[in-house]
């Protein structure tokens, strides 16, 4: 049971990952400086950056949440 958990909370981290390395890689195709006021690149690369965990968490959410319901069937044929 304890291996179980720990193989999930590792897949989970392992997705959430990528999910923000994904999200952070899309992002940066955006021209950010054409769309908000020029000179303030910190506050552009914060917005970037809370973008990207909203965002990824919420994909990522997404996916797991699929593959828990996708094992769980296994229990309707049961």
């Amino acid at each position: 049971m304890k291996t179980l958990l720990g193989t999930e909370a590792l897949l989970a981290i392992i997705v959430n990952l990528i999910f923000i390395i994904l999200t952070w890689w899309a992002l940066t195709a955006i021209k950010w400086e054409s769309i908000m006021k020029k000179g303030h690149v910190p506050q552009i690369r914060l917005f970037m950056v809370l973008l990207t965990i909203t965002i990824s968490s919420s994909v990522s959410s997404f996916f797991l949440n699929y593959l828990q319901y996708a094992k769980d069937l296994t229990f309707l044929l049961k």
